[in-house]
């Protein structure tokens, strides 16, 4: 371990540290020029079969979750619905995993490459439910778990849920730094991944994504062999990507090419994630539009060289719900259902029973996770919390709905609704970004490739996006020297 423990001397060995910690030689996949990477490469190079990762994770208590009808919510639905519209709502319970969560099939082969590979321990960043699936995978295989969490405000206010999952972690034995919300949490973790030599159990290797897929391919063979079809929908809580890239990678692989995947998440417009002020407006820590815009037009803003989990090369669609939409549906599945299940979940379940109602009484849409809930996920904690910070609590109408001031809950599942994000302007997004990291400098063929893949586009729509950029960049520069000669 190096001497030198300042931020800047610790930012500039990070590619180092992550390289050692992952046990991935990232630069095998790089192409030349910078953008280009060997995606299909990386996403594979964990050394599993599907049918070895489900033999990893059943011997680990993950996995084979059950497929649920939800019945009672479809005719709530149907009745809101055009004649002969309202399909059937399935939700795949994950809640029934190890830890409560499908984030137990990410840290499955995380810890099972840790214990391959002969670590000690793992460190994992995260405030949600990997933190808790980490551990419980930790504890299983006898590895120490080192979990960082932002819980707190400036003026000590912890967030219900995070504090929830801090009690998760500890309960399986891991050890776990809270930390106010800021820039330190990266640093921090890159100072003990160096100091401890343990694996970065990292959300964004191809180790975690590998792992969901199993997930995709179990709803895709389970519908086929009950229905005798796949499902038309797979409706995928957004975030960092991961989720909806391992499902739909695993949808895939199990025949289920032609199911439309659609992310979902919770509009957070206008509140930022990294402020202090904000942290405890917001009544969602994940699911949430301030990581899933993020994260989709720059996916490798994360603590590995290249990031596995792509949300952008797997999205057919893409809409957001609000927090009042969110806070309703759970209600609902307890009340119809009998299933009281976390909110990360509840947020693609909101936007399927909106989407339910573009298709047939037949058809098959499939909410593709739950969460376990407790006592700081229960949306009583986080009610509470809002009304504390000055939060509007009422009923009304969807544009009622302001993140950080009012959270409204609809009148009727009828009155329930999905705005549509528009998938071009996010992959012009990503394309600018692309553009000024690289000069805007002429691209090479299988540059134009690899981003019409990662754009889920055409390379046409690369070509001409491309060229207008470069030429916008170009218009620019001139006009500013002519006002300026």
């Amino acid at each position: 371990m190096s001497s030198e423990t300042g931020y800047v001397a610790v930012m500039a060995r990070r590619g180092e540290i992550m390289r050692r910690s992952a046990g991935i030689d990232y630069d095998r996949y790089e192409r030349p020029g910078g953008i280009a990477f060997d995606y299909e490469g990386l996403a594979t190079s964990p050394p599993y079969t599907l049918d070895q990762v489900r033999e990893v994770q059943r011997a680990h208590k993950v996995g084979d979750t059950p497929l649920w009808e939800l019945e009672r919510l479809s005719r709530l639905v149907r009745q809101a619905s055009p004649p002969g519209s309202g399909a059937r709502i399935f939700i795949k319970d994950e809640a029934a995993n190890a830890a409560g969560s499908f984030k137990a099939r990410r840290a499955s082969l995380c810890l099972a490459q840790a214990a391959e590979n002969g670590f000690a321990g793992v460190i994992a960043a995260t405030s949600g439910n990997y933190g808790a699936a980490v551990a419980s995978q930790a504890a299983i295989y006898g590895l120490k778990a080192l979990i960082l969490q932002e819980v707190f405000d400036s003026q000590g206010r912890g967030q219900p849920e995070v504090l929830e999952k801090t009690r998760a972690c500890e309960a399986y034995g891991a050890e776990v730094w809270q930390l106010t919300v800021g820039p330190e949490l990266f640093y921090i973790q890159l100072l003990l991944l160096e100091e401890t030599g343990y694996f970065n159990a990292s959300l964004y290797t191809p180790y975690a994504t590998l792992g969901i897929e199993t997930l995709g391919h179990e709803i895709a063979t389970e519908c086929q062999e009950r229905f005798g079809r796949p499902p038309a929908v797979a409706v995928i809580t957004h975030a960092g990507g991961g989720n909806v890239t391992g499902t739909a990678r695993g949808l895939r692989r199990g025949g289920a090419g032609g199911t439309a995947v659609i992310g979902a998440s919770v509009d957070l417009t206008g509140l930022h994630m990294a402020s202090d002020t904000d942290f405890n407006r917001k009544s969602f820590t994940t699911g949430h539009t301030g990581f899933g815009f993020p994260f989709t037009v720059d996916p490798d803003r994360v603590d590995v060289p290249r990031n596995a989990a792509r949300g952008l090369r797997h999205l057919d669609r893409y809409v957001t719900v609000t927090q009042g939409e969110v806070f309703y549906a759970t209600q609902l599945l307890a009340d119809l259902e009998g299933l009281e299940r976390g909110p990360a979940g509840n947020t693609s379940l909101a936007a399927a029973m909106v989407i339910a109602r573009e298709y047939g009484e037949d058809e098959i849409v499939v909410v593709q996770e739950t969460e376990y809930t407790g006592a700081g996920k229960h949306p009583t904690a986080q009610l509470t919390l809002a009304l504390q910070m000055g939060i509007e609590v009422t009923t009304g109408k969807r544009e009622d709905d302001v993140p950080g001031q009012r959270i409204a809950f609809p009148p009727s599942v009828a009155e329930m609704g999905v705005t549509e994000v528009d998938l071009t302007r996010l992959r012009r997004s990503y394309l600018r970004r692309i553009g000024v990291r690289a000069g805007h400098r002429a691209l090479e063929p299988f540059e134009i490739e690899y981003l019409a893949d990662d754009l889920h586009a055409s390379q046409e729509f690369v070509v001409e996006e491309w060229a207008q950029l470069t030429a916008s960049r170009f218009a620019v520069g001139t006009g500013s020297g002519g006002a300026g000669g």
